[in-house]
């Protein structure tokens, strides 16, 4: 399992709207409301080998009100 984060800018006034659409995808876990350059964080798992470009431009950068993204890729969770 390849874990992502992404950074998303929405539309003014589209933040909720966005993160109410992503929990709705499968691989999205987890979506945060953030304040500074973003305005929504995404934990996202993808199967081993997926195409994680594919996801972010046919999935994220799809939903309505999504402006920009910025993703990050995990290497190893610390507990």
């Amino acid at each position: 399992m390849q874990t992502i984060f992404i950074m998303v800018k929405c539309d003014l006034g589209q933040s909720y709207d966005v993160a109410a659409r992503a929990v709705e995808t499968e691989q999205v876990s987890e979506v945060h409301s953030t304040s500074g350059q973003y305005d929504l964080m995404m934990k996202c798992f993808l199967a081993d080998g997926a195409d994680i470009g594919h996801f972010v431009t046919e999935t994220v950068q799809r939903l309505p009100g999504v402006r920009e993204t910025f993703t990050i890729i995990a290497f190893k969770a610390f507990s």
